[in-house]
């Protein structure tokens, strides 16, 4: 899609972190809305905790290679 955009490599890096990000915002809203006794304290601690780090660590490396491959 960033290449469909025309936009440079660190903006489609940026692009696609923000992407990867998505999935802890939402997911614990989206437990809290399916789940009526779900706590979500623990979901938000479980997005932030593990998979925050996790996208910072090995996720954004990963993408930033992953890019190259197509510019």
């Amino acid at each position: 899609m960033a290449l469909l955009l025309g936009l440079p490599q660190g903006t489609a890096l940026i692009l696609v972190a923000l992407v990867a990000s998505a999935s802890y915002i939402a997911a614990p809203a989206a437990i809290g809305a399916a789940i009526d006794k779900a706590d979500i304290g623990l979901a938000m601690l479980a997005s932030l905790a593990v998979t925050f780090p996790f996208n910072v660590l090995v996720g954004i490396p990963l993408y930033a290679r992953w890019l190259q491959s197509f510019y």
